[in-house]
């Protein structure tokens, strides 16, 4: 029992931190100017591959991430996962350095019912009640959203559905996070280490000319790395229904630095919609919570 609540309290550690960090993108991304987004997205890769390459040679896990290799159905699910997580970094990166914090914040805050809506399109699994209400109220804070923005959300849903893609084709692929990540940011070295050169050679880029700046767009790698690896450590040692309710940790801290660190407008209508996209999401934890009670007293009955 005592160790057992030694990893609950060692998972809940490695949770907390890996939202919270992940939360803090928003202050970090914006040090990295006057490097364009796509610079930035080019460096990072390139660094979480140094980094990801030295944390496997160290546990000793290189063979077996380059056996992945070898199995064309994982390679081509890889090759779709690098597009996406590309489509995810540019669009932040892009958002937190141009003022859409909030609108980034909320692209992770409907995510969670963008993957119960995958889960109901694509493998026709069936919603619960609380969760149907849960969509259908996060429609209509999205729908207000709209009506306030002039135009549909476009960062949010980017951000929204591009995760939730990404994490739904990872979930079919079955890999480790850290070996997933190391061959995403491998294949997607062809482009971006290509682009790099480009600026190198026109002069354009920005590593090398400031040595603050060139240090901080290596970091970027393990700055990239160390959530996931703590995520993933979380995972092995929390519920389901625990990891369900601290991922809404990042977009609150993202949501505060926006307003009140970045003070991007915030006008009646913007808050109405974020309110109700709030009641979404305490009907969608509420709905967790019992549906976590529900299976651990399954278990514990012997059912």
């Amino acid at each position: 029992m005592v160790k057992n609540r030694s990893e609950y309290s060692l998972g809940l550690l490695f949770g907390v931190s890996a939202y919270i960090l992940w939360g803090l993108f928003p202050l970090y991304w914006p040090l990295l100017e006057p490097a364009n987004p796509w610079e930035i997205v080019a460096h990072r890769a390139v660094w979480t591959l140094v980094f990801c390459a030295i944390v496997l040679a160290i546990s000793k896990q290189i063979h077996s991430t380059i056996a992945i290799l070898r199995s064309p159905k994982k390679v081509i699910g890889l090759l779709a996962t690098t597009i996406l997580i590309s489509i995810n970094w540019i669009t932040y990166i892009w958002a937190t350095n141009n003022g859409h914090v909030v609108e980034a914040a909320l692209g992770y805050y409907i995510n969670p019912l963008i993957i119960i809506s995958f889960g109901v399109i694509l493998l026709r699994e069936k919603m619960r009640p609380l969760q149907w209400l849960a969509v259908g109220i996060a429609a209509i804070g999205v729908g207000i959203l709209t009506y306030d923005y002039g135009r549909l959300p476009w960062v949010a849903i980017s951000l929204a559905l591009s995760w939730g893609t990404y994490g739904l084709v990872k979930k079919k692929l079955d890999l480790g996070a850290l070996d997933g990540l190391a061959i995403e940011t491998l294949i997607s070295l062809i482009p971006y280490g290509f682009y790099l050169l480009y600026l190198g050679n026109n002069g354009t880029g920005q590593f090398g000319h400031n040595s603050l700046l060139t240090v901080l767009l290596i970091s970027a790698g393990a700055i990239t790395a160390i959530p996931l690896l703590l995520f993933n450590g979380s995972t092995t040692r929390l519920p389901y229904s625990t990891i369900g309710l601290l991922q809404y940790i990042t977009p609150t801290i993202q949501f505060s630095i926006g307003v009140w660190l970045r003070h991007e407008d915030m006008p009646t209508a913007r808050w109405i919609g974020f309110i109700v996209i709030w009641f979404a999401l305490a009907a969608l934890a509420t709905d967790l919570v019992r549906s976590s009670r529900t299976v651990d007293n399954s278990v514990a009955q012997g059912k």
